[in-house]
């Protein structure tokens, strides 16, 4: 069984692993935030693509169970001479790796390697498809602070088109009970969103005083958003989390943000700053949430 996804997960199986990861994030808490759940596991970090919140997580999170970890770095390996992926999985799987967490630039790619490799795989990213441990962690992270998802209306800004985060929050926060709806211009909305749950428009302002969540996304210049609409003043202009927009969300209401930031262009410094800004509080929940998701898998043992 492998963690690739979350189009199609069923609503149990996801409050199963948030209900793992709120008793993970009671073990983090302790003076000794570590237990020897999966001691004698190995975990290898196969990152393909750069990466410092998830890699780390990961990293934290296999530790914190007392597994072991061993980190693939792709310019410091034999990809640069050539080796083929199917080579490198079934490499880092014969040095004895239980579980493969693969982030890589290529759509799918997690998914042709699970089909090589005879142990669970995560996906950490892959292209612009799926990021299915950062949706866990931002349900997670407002399930903390809601109590639940049923019923919280969460608005996801920015370049929807490129955002792995985006189609994996959809489905993860649509089956725990959110109402999403999709926020950008038209031209960074999704090619091809038949099938998604959610409504769409391309004005921001006439939703802020409607929502709970407000969902920031950066304009991911690598994969072209920056080509798409006319200068960075006028998005800012238009979809920016500014502190006058800011003020005009609910008493309650709170922005997250997938990192990294862009300042000054998604999000203001004084918004980031905000308590109610939950951004570092979803770097801290995705180690919990990544240790449910490894205990899970490895068939870990309270």
């Amino acid at each position: 069984m492998s963690f690739l996804s979350t189009r199609g997960m069923a609503r149990p199986d996801l409050e199963e692993l948030l209900d793992l990861a709120g008793e993970f994030n009671e073990v983090l808490a302790r003076p000794i935030p570590k237990v020897p759940a999966l001691q004698g596991k190995l975990v290898a970090n196969m990152f393909f693509e750069n990466s410092t919140r998830t890699r780390l997580s990961f990293e934290r999170a296999t530790r914190a169970l007392s597994a072991d970890v061993m980190s693939f770095s792709v310019g410091a390996s034999s990809v640069s001479k050539g080796e083929s992926l199917k080579d490198t999985a079934l490499t880092v799987e014969a040095l004895g790796a239980d579980l493969m967490v693969v982030r890589h630039r290529s759509t799918g790619a997690p998914w042709r390697i699970a089909g090589w490799v005879g142990c669970p795989v995560v996906n950490a990213g892959d292209g612009a498809h799926q990021h299915p441990t950062q949706a866990l962690l931002d349900a997670f992270t407002l399930r903390r602070r809601f109590g639940s998802l049923d019923g919280l209306r969460v608005a996801i800004v920015g370049d929807i088109r490129h955002s792995r985060v985006a189609r994996s929050n959809v489905f993860a926060f649509t089956t725990l009970g959110a109402r999403v709806i999709l926020v950008a211009p038209r031209t960074l909305q999704p090619v091809a969103a038949a099938g998604w749950p959610v409504a769409s428009t391309d004005d921001l302002d006439e939703v802020l005083g409607e929502v709970d969540v407000v969902y920031l996304l950066r304009i991911q210049a690598e994969r072209g958003g920056l080509s798409v609409f006319p200068s960075l003043p006028e998005y800012v202009s238009r979809y920016g989390m500014t502190s006058d927009r800011f003020a005009r969300l609910s008493p309650e209401a709170v922005v997250l943000h997938p990192g990294p930031m862009n300042r000054g262009v998604e999000i203001s410094d004084l918004v980031a700053a905000h308590p109610r800004a939950l951004i570092l509080d979803q770097v801290a929940n995705g180690v919990a949430a990544r240790m449910a998701v490894l205990f899970r898998l490895l068939g870990g043992k309270p």
